[in-house]
C-alpha cells in the first residue's frame, strides 16, 4: 500500500483508511482483531473511529489491539459530536463536551494522544470559536496532534478556516465527507475548499452503503434479505431500496459492472479505485463486517483504471446541475483566464 501526505501537513497516512464503525456491532472483538492485523499486513497505517460508534465500543476494540502495538506506527483517528449520553452537555460541540470527550477516548484508546480529532459534524448551537479555541488548547496540550471536521457544508468549513487563520489557531487538516459514485455533490463546494486550503480528503461509504458492491441487479424487486439496504430504512440509514432503486441507479452499476469485469476487478473495487483516481482524494475510508469483506475491499489499491475507464464512469455518474455548478457558469468564470 502506498503512503500519501494528508493534506499540506508532513503527515504519511496509508491510501486506504480502516474505518472501525462495524467492531463490536457486527464484528467480534476477536474478528476485529483478525481485521486490524491483515489491513496492518499490508501496510496500512491510518484507523479511524468515533466515541458514538457502538456508544464506545469500537474505541476499546482498538484501544485493545493498540495496547500490543508500537503506538507511534499508527495514525489514530477519532472523532466527537452526538450524544454520549443522556445529559443536555453528553451532546454538541461545546467546550465542556469536547474535552469530556477527548478524555474519554484517550481512555477507551489507551493512548496519550490521538493523531487526528476531528468534529464529526456541524454544531447549530454552540459559536465555532468556542469549539476552535477548544480544540486548539488540546493540540497545545499534547492530546491532540491534528484537527479535522466531518460532514460540514462549503460555508460552514471555509468560516471555520477563515476563523482558525485570524485568529492564530490550529486549522483543520482534513475533511471526512460523503463521497462515492452515487454522491457527487461532494465536488460542487467541498472539494474545492480542501484543494484551496491544503486540506486532505478521507471519504466515508466509498460503495454507498453496499450499492456499489456489485450484489444489485437491476432485475431485483427488493434487496437480499442479509444487506444492509435491507434494513437502511427500519434502521434509519439513507440508503434505502426506494431512493436509489431508479434508473440512474441502474444504469450506474451497468457502467461499473462492465468497467470492472474489464480490468478484471470486482465492482467494489472499481468503485473504491475511482475515488482513489478522484480530485483531492487522499485515503478512502473502507470498512468491513468480516475479513472477507476486507481482503475484498484491500484489492482497491495497488492499480489504476485506465482514463477512459475513469471518464465513463464520470459520466454515468454525472449528477445534473444548474447555476453556479454548470459548465456554462464554469466556463464564464474562468474565460480569459486559462
Amino acid at each position: 500500500m502506498e503512503y500519501r501526505y494528508l493534506g499540506k501537513t508532513g503527515l504519511q497516512v496509508s491510501e486506504l483508511c480502516l474505518g472501525t464503525m462495524t467492531l463490536g456491532r457486527e464484528t467480534s472483538e476477536k474478528e476485529s482483531f483478525s481485521i486490524l492485523d491483515r489491513f496492518v499486513e499490508e501496510g496500512g497505517n491510518f484507523i479511524d473511529t468515533a466515541d458514538v460508534y457502538t456508544r464506545g465500543v469500537s474505541e476499546e476494540i482498538v484501544g485493545k489491539w493498540l495496547n500490543n502495538q508500537n503506538r507511534d506506527d499508527f495514525v489514530i483517528a477519532t472523532k466527537v459530536r452526538f450524544p454520549m449520553g443522556e445529559g443536555p452537555n453528553d451532546v454538541g460541540l461545546s467546550r465542556k463536551h469536547i474535552i469530556s470527550g477527548v478524555k474519554e477516548s484517550l481512555r477507551r484508546l489507551q493512548t496519550d494522544y490521538i493523531d487526528l480529532y476531528q468534529v464529526h459534524a456541524w454544531d447549530p448551537r454552540t459559536p465555532l470559536e468556542e469549539t476552535l479555541s477548544t480544540l486548539n488548547d488540546l493540540v497545545r496540550e499534547g492530546l491532540v496532534r491534528y484537527i479535522g471536521a466531518s460532514n460540514f457544508k462549503g460555508w460552514q468549513l471555509q468560516k471555520a478556516i477563515d476563523i482558525s487563520k485570524q485568529k492564530g489557531w490550529e486549522q483543520f487538516v482534513c475533511l471526512q465527507p460523503q463521497y462515492n459514485l452515487l454522491c457527487r455533490a461532494t465536488e460542487y463546494e467541498l472539494i474545492d475548499v480542501c484543494e484551496n486550503e491544503g486540506l486532505g480528503v478521507i471519504p466515508w461509504s466509498p460503495l454507498r452503503g453496499g450499492w456499489l458492491s456489485g450484489k444489485f441487479t437491476r432485475d431485483m424487486v427488493k434487496p437480499p434479505e442479509n444487506s444492509r439496504i435491507s434494513v437502511a430504512k427500519e434502521k434509519g440509514y439513507s440508503e434505502t431500496w426506494d431512493k436509489y432503486n431508479n434508473d440512474f441507479t441502474w444504469n450506474l452499476l451497468d457502467t461499473l459492472y462492465n468497467i470492472a469485469e474489464e480490468a478484471g476487478k470486482t465492482p467494489a473495487q472499481a468503485a473504491i479505485n475511482w475515488l482513489l483516481n478522484s480530485r483531492g482524494v487522499t485515503a478512502p475510508i473502507i470498512g468491513a463486517r468480516t475479513i472477507e469483506q476486507l481482503e475484498a475491499n484491500l484489492g482497491s489499491a495497488g492499480w489504476s483504471l485506465t482514463n477512459d475507464q475513469l471518464q465513463r464512469l464520470n459520466k454515468a455518474s454525472e449528477l445534473f446541475v444548474s447555476y453556479p455548478y454548470d459548465t456554462d457558469a464554469i466556463n464564464q468564470r474562468t474565460k480569459g483566464r486559462e
